[in-house]
């Protein structure tokens, strides 16, 4: 797994030349309707081993939580089920919020 900044993840999204990553949003529902990323898809962490077959084990997954540990831990879950390509939002939504989308509220 490596882990992403939030610059370095706007960057991917805007670089048409490079395959757009799923992004794993993990978080509980409530905490998505408080904050979230566009065009995410939502998991939460409790669900991820009853619901990992739904995700493609050959795409990029960016795996999204609150702060980056929640995600951590999911992406390390999904390699060892032979997920290839996990990244890890260092800093998590929040991150995202302080650095690259303001409109995106912090809680």
């Amino acid at each position: 797994m490596q882990n992403l900044t939030a610059s370095a993840l706007a960057e991917w999204l805007a670089d048409s030349s490079r395959p757009a990553p799923v992004m794993l949003d993990v978080r509980e529902p409530w905490e998505i309707a408080t904050a979230s990323i566009a065009g995410c898809v939502s998991i939460p962490m409790r669900d991820i081993p009853a619901r990992s077959e739904e995700l493609d084990d050959e795409a990029p997954i960016v795996c999204i939580c609150h702060h980056g540990a929640r995600s951590a831990n999911v992406g390390m879950f999904l390699e060892s089920r032979g997920f290839k390509q996990i990244f890890n939002l260092q800093g998590g939504i929040d991150a995202w919020s302080r650095q690259v989308d303001a409109s995106v509220p912090t809680y």
